[in-house]
Parts: structure tokens; sequence; C-alpha cells
């Protein structure tokens, strides 16, 4: 393999540099960045690639199937619809749609994937890791870097059992849940109590002894928090504490930690996610699709705190976009401009701090164009986008851009999409269609 790319432009730690080479060994780790020394380059405008903290693959079968109402219609119908198709689908069926999604990923600029996966029962009820390795190969044969987060459930809601439609998510001890692990293709690269909901205090606390002694004390930790009102007026009523101040004084929150959405958190909670420097994990299309509503996210960011990005539902698959979600949601939230952005503009601070925090979420060592670190880089290419001074491109890109400007995705330091293409394209969207006629029948 090839192990030198030269490229007009480079994001690195330092800021945008001009002319640069970038070497990596065999096992796709950058060696150096240096001045280069050959004329023509491989791409314009290099940047990180961008780490998806947050996505449910099998929900990518969903876009477009969930439309309907008159305006009534909530996050909560929407997980009735979820539930209906979590429930048929097949490890087969699994495979094909987690592999188009990671496919559009890679496409939309994303170079690696926490995959918060929950289902781990067959459509019989019988437990396998069928489906979780069906993921990990739609994984290994698109070339996206996954950091595989299995999901523990064991209730359906504050105090109450898990409902039927949840079935194939539950596993009723924390050993039956390390069975699983053990059995997986690959090693889990941590866990995911799946929220405080699906998960009661005491139970959280012998999930978290019994995976420290499979996977080690530093595993990451992933969860959903307060993603809806309904969920913290339910926590309050059942614990006498909003879910983050309920965490809090139940667990260590330290940066190993990642909290999901975090959308309606107390003025008091976000100042705890600062001081414990917890990665916080938007996933701005989604919260919009969902009805969420906004974290503080430019509040947060000023204040120190950590923000990654995630494709969630994967109703819509593209880094660029969900940038640009997190800036404008901001704007909408505050009437305000320029939210999230520096000195520097918007695209650099945007960028480097989503990729930084994204990798250090998922347990990777990626996120930054710096010697010790993979060679993922993600090729913005010449469009008209690209005619404005090279300073301002990343601005442009955020305010402006979508995946249609990425030109050429590496993972490693190996070439995944082409100027926009992908091997096998083809194959892969005509057997992910095959799929949804038989799972919509």
């Amino acid at each position: 393999m090839r192990n030198q790319l030269t490229f007009e432009y480079i994001l690195t730690p330092a800021g945008i540099e001009a002319n640069r080479t970038l070497t990596f060994d065999e096992a796709g780790v950058i060696v150096s960045i240096e001045t280069a020394r050959v004329r023509e380059a491989d791409g314009y405008f290099a940047l990180p690639g961008l780490p998806n903290a947050h996505s449910h693959s099998f929900q990518r079968a969903m876009s477009g199937f969930a439309e309907a109402g008159g305006g009534g219609e909530s996050f909560w119908t929407w997980r009735e619809l979820m539930y209906d198709m979590a429930a048929r689908i097949t490890p087969e069926q699994m495979y094909d749609v987690a592999r188009l999604a990671f496919y559009e990923m890679l496409k939309g600029g994303f170079t690696s994937v926490g995959e918060f996966h929950y289902l781990h029962h067959l459509p019989d009820g019988t437990a396998s890791p069928e489906m979780g390795d069906a993921v990990i190969r739609a994984a290994r044969d698109t070339g996206i870097r996954l950091a595989l987060l299995p999901v523990f459930y064991q209730t359906g809601d504050f105090g109450k059992p898990a409902l039927e439609a949840q079935a194939r998510f539950v596993h009723d001890t924390p050993e039956q849940f390390l069975e699983l692990l053990g059995a997986l293709e690959v090693r889990p690269s941590g866990i995911a109590p799946h929220s405080l909901r699906a998960v009661p205090l005491e139970c959280l606390t012998e999930l978290l002894e019994c995976c420290a002694e499979a996977l080690g004390e530093d595993f990451p930790v992933h969860m959903h928090i307060c993603e809806q009102r309904q969920e913290v007026e339910s926590c309050i009523a059942h614990y006498g504490k909003p879910p983050i101040e309920l965490l809090g004084s139940t667990v260590t929150l330290d940066d190993r930690w990642s909290l999901i959405h975090a959308t309606h958190a107390a003025p008091g909670e976000v100042e705890l996610l600062i001081k414990s420097q917890v990665n916080v994990v938007l996933c701005p299309i989604t919260e919009a699709y969902l009805g969420d509503g906004f974290f503080p996210a430019a509040d947060y960011v000023a204040g120190g705190g950590k923000i990654a990005v995630g494709s969630d539902s994967n109703v819509r698959i593209d880094g660029i976009e969900e940038l640009r979600w997190l800036e404008f949601g901001q704007r909408l939230r505050s009437e305000r401009r320029s939210q999230l952005a520096t000195e520097q503009g918007l695209g650099v601070p945007l960028w480097q701090q989503v990729c930084e925090t994204g990798a250090s979420a998922l347990g990777v060592n990626a996120g930054a164009l710096r010697p010790g670190c993979l060679a993922d880089v993600v090729v913005i290419g010449r469009s008209p986008l690209s005619q404005i001074d090279p300073s301002r491109l990343p601005d442009a890109l955020i305010v402006g851009g979508s995946g249609s400007n990425i030109g050429d995705v590496y993972v490693g330091g190996r070439k995944l999409i082409d100027a926009g293409g992908f091997s096998g394209a083809a194959e892969v969207e005509s057997a992910f269609s095959d799929t949804m006629k038989t799972l919509l029948s």
C-alpha cells in the first residue's frame, strides 16, 4: 500500500497548512507531516475524518416511513414504528441495512462509527450474537472503523417491566449480557447502558463492575439521557432527581462517559457535565427529526465542555450537515449568529472539536491529522465552494456545503471513497433495495 499522500492544504492541530505530504506506516498511523517535494497533489483540502459517535444503523431502514400525522406526532409515537421494524429485521437484513448505512457514512465524511447496538435476539426471541455479528461484517466489508457498543437494556420505563416490543433488546442480568459480549466476533469497544429508564440504578452499578472485570477499567460508557421532557419528568417522579443529577450521584462521571443528547439538561446539570469533562454527543439531524429540542451547546462549549456528533437514526447521513444543524440550531435557540465560532472562524474550531471529542468518546486513536494518529482523511474536492480563500473554506463548508463536496475518503491511509464513489456501490444499494421490499411487505 502506498504510504504517502500530498495535499494542497491540510487542517492540522496547528491550523491550515499548505503543500504538505502526510506519511503513514503499514498500520495506517501517521509518522510525519512535512513540506511536499512533489508537484502533483493527491487532493485539494484534507480534513481529519469525522468520528460518528452515535449510530443505530438498523434505523436507516426507517427513512421516509414515519411521517404520517397532523402535527401531534412525537418521539414516543415514532418509537412504536421503530419497535415494529426492530421486531422483524433478520441478521441478513441487518447486514444489508448496516452496510448501506456505513457506506453512506463514509461518503458523508465519517471514518469511524460508534454503533449503539441493541438488537441482541433473533426475531423468534432466541438470544444470539448473530445480529451484532451482522453489524461487524457490514463494517468490515465497507472498511469503516467500528467501535461496537453493545447496549444493556432491562426495563421499559422507570420502575416498570420491559414491554413485549422491547424483548429483542433485553437482558435479565449483567451476567447474561457478559455472555453476549464474549460470543461476539470482535471484542466490544465499550458498553452502552441504554438509559436510566431502561437500566435501574442498582443494576447500573452492578453492570459497570461486571464489565470492568471483562473489559478492563477504562472502557467507554455511552448512555442516552434527557432526550425528552417526559423522560425527565418520569425520572423526577420515580427517583426525586432529574437524570443527569441522578447519574452523577450514582457513578463517577469522567471523560470515559459519553452522554447522548442531554437535550433537557437543567443549568446545574450542564455545570456538572462541564466539571466532569464527560463527552456530550449531539445528533442534530435526528434531534430535529424527532422534535427533541436544542441542547445549549454554545454555552456548554464556552464553559469548557466537550461535544461530538452522531448520525443516530440515520434518517439522513451527512457529517457536514450535522455540523451545520449543530451551529444553526444554536442560532435559532439564541436568536444570534456565530454561536460556535472563535477568532479562527466557525469551520476550523467546530470540525476539530467534534473530531477530537468523538475519537476520545469511541476510544480510537484518530480525530486529528498529526503524527501518532491514524490516517483517517476526508478530502474536499475542487468546486465553486473551493474558489474562495482556503482559510475560509472550512467556514463555507459548514454553512453552505454537504457530503457532495467530499471527493476521497481514507481510513488508516486506505482509500475507500474515490471521487465520491465506492467500489461495489451498485451491489450494496441493490441488496438494500431488495431487503427493504421484504421488510415492508
